[in-house]
């Protein structure tokens, strides 16, 4: 017989198992100039490292979910975590940039376990309203690593130089390792099969999207996504280079719209309590969209307006990053809820349409580089209101009946 699911237990497990890519990511960001001369790399070389990584999050989503419903949850997300360690440990042994671009490509394939199979850990264990709640509370731990990660990378930095990053990195994974094989049971439904071939996984891929309200659900979650994304690739330059913000205020700016999302998402622990996924999620991609058309508004302030325009725009801005605390939760939940025996399939689904989408709305900011806030504002105004019809037009769009056929006499 299995042990039971412990909540108790799960949130900080499944948070801390989620918080891995973040950490990965916002943690050695802060060391990129120092790795370059280390190595002696070109910097664009350097870089190459954070987009391999992120190209092994979007492949190793796909990967992780239909083995976890074969294979089941603690397996893969143990042999995840073990491979992550094994790869973080290495990156801080490297002596040349494309060793430790191969191995940040190995360690995102490991990494990105805890994010897939954590939320088909929820759907095995919670129904789709306690589910929500259960992610929201994850959310407290996984939404505090962008603030303290590049604190911890840069102190590291500073005290025993980069490769102590990614040894502190492999520690984390192997206390996430630790909590899994010690707290976390199996949660797979005994009755679940899994794909049994490739063929086989790409028929529940195809499945799993021909479901319209979970594509409805899931673009809502990956266009809201993407504007926190977009937030996230234009806030350097509209911040620091526009509006003369010091590197040290932008990460105190940038701290302070991460605690509105936290905050978010443990309010929507409390709006459960009286309202339904599908209530709070509608009225939230309404006021996401609306803050996102405000954001443009300010946009077109001129510069001369000073403190008072810069205002004027980091209020909609922290609106529109801190609604991701409550879309997150609650669109993941809905989107799951039908699949009970693919919980693995559909969430690396969820993963992948976010991080696709997310990353085009990244570099069409880069793209639009320009001497105002406006590509950054247009962009993320535009993915939240797509958010907002794939929501109304897709996920709750009413079913139409097919007309009753007739044979004649």
């Amino acid at each position: 017989m299995r042990r039971p699911v412990q909540p108790a237990h799960l949130a900080p497990i499944l948070g801390g198992m989620t918080a891995i890519m973040p950490l990965a990511v916002d943690m050695y960001l802060p060391s990129l100039p120092s790795l370059a001369q280390s190595l002696a790399a070109d910097p664009s070389r350097v870089q190459l490292t954070l987009s391999t990584f992120f190209v092994g999050v979007a492949l190793g989503q796909l990967l992780h979910g239909p083995l976890s419903d074969r294979f089941g949850r603690r397996p893969l997300m143990l042999i995840g975590l073990a491979l992550y360690v094994l790869a973080s440990v290495g990156c801080g042994l490297v002596t040349s940039v494309e060793a430790l671009i191969v191995l940040r490509f190995l360690q995102a394939i490991g990494a990105c376990a805890g994010m897939v199979i954590s939320l088909a850990v929820i759907r095995d264990s919670f129904a789709s309203t306690d589910g929500a709640r259960m992610i929201s509370r994850m959310m407290l731990i996984h939404g505090a690593a962008p603030i303290l990660a590049p604190l911890i990378g840069g102190l590291l930095l500073g005290l025993f130089g980069w490769r102590a990053i990614f040894w502190f990195l492999g520690l984390y994974g192997v206390l996430c390792l630790a909590g899994v094989a010690v707290f976390l049971p199996e949660t797979r439904p005994v009755h679940t099969k899994g794909p049994t071939g490739v063929g086989s996984a790409l028929r529940g891929f195809a499945s799993v999207l021909s479901h319209r309200r979970f594509v409805g659900y899931a673009l809502a979650r990956a266009f809201a996504s993407a504007g926190m994304f977009s937030y996230i690739a234009g806030s350097p330059f509209v911040f620091i280079t526009l509006h003369g913000v010091s590197p040290q205020h932008f990460g105190f700016l940038f701290g302070l719209n991460a605690v509105g999302l936290i905050a978010a998402s443990q309010i929507n622990v409390r709006l459960l309590r009286r309202h339904s996924s599908e209530r709070i999620l509608g009225a939230t991609v309404v006021v996401m969209a609306l803050s996102g058309v405000l954001l443009v508004t300010a946009a077109c302030l001129p510069l001369s307006m000073g403190t008072a325009g810069f205002v004027a725009l980091l209020l909609p801005l922290f609106f529109c990053v801190a609604c991701n605390g409550l879309i997150n939760p609650n669109a993941t939940a809905l989107a799951m809820a039908p699949f009970g025996d693919r919980a693995g399939t559909a969430s690396a689904l969820i993963g992948a349409l976010t991080f696709l989408i997310a990353g085009i709305s990244s570099a069409v900011v880069s793209a639009l580089h320009g001497e105002s806030a406006l590509p950054m504002a247009i962009t993320i105004a535009s993915v939240e209101l797509l958010s907002l019809l794939c929501y109304f037009f897709v996920a709750r769009a009413p079913v139409v009946a097919s007309a009753p056929t007739t044979v004649a006499p």
